[in-house]
């Protein structure tokens, strides 16, 4: 059963859309102009499910692995392709490569945290 977003954008074949009006009925207020899409609208109900879900298990990869049973490297996959879609917010974190592999271990549980503090040390 498709839902709103998922049926404006099943109609649209995916091409970029504005809303030209907006209705408040139990006000008796329209609103005319051209509104764009929020980003996250744009996604796949898939994708704003995965969101979602990621949203509740407070970022928790593991859990996700467990939610949707699939691996690690499956959930980092999804989530990158999904921002990769959004790219509204710059976010410029340089983390080096040494870093972040000890980070993906220690999510992973691959490594304890003290061992993850010696490492970066």
């Amino acid at each position: 059963m498709e839902h709103g977003w998922q049926k404006l954008l099943s109609l649209t074949g995916g091409k970029k859309f504005y809303i030209t009006q907006v209705q408040i009925p139990e006000d008796a207020i329209t609103i005319e102009g051209k509104f764009e899409v929020p980003p996250f609208a744009e996604l796949s109900m898939e994708d704003q499910i995965f969101i979602a879900a990621f949203m509740k298990t407070h970022g928790s990869i593991k859990q996700m692995e467990s939610v949707f049973n699939i691996s690690y490297p499956t959930v980092k996959n999804r989530l990158n392709n999904i921002a990769r879609q959004l790219d509204i917010v710059d976010v410029s974190i340089q983390v080096s490569n040494s870093v972040s592999s000890i980070l993906d271990r220690l999510e992973q549980g691959a490594i304890s945290v003290a061992e993850a503090i010696e490492e970066i040390g």
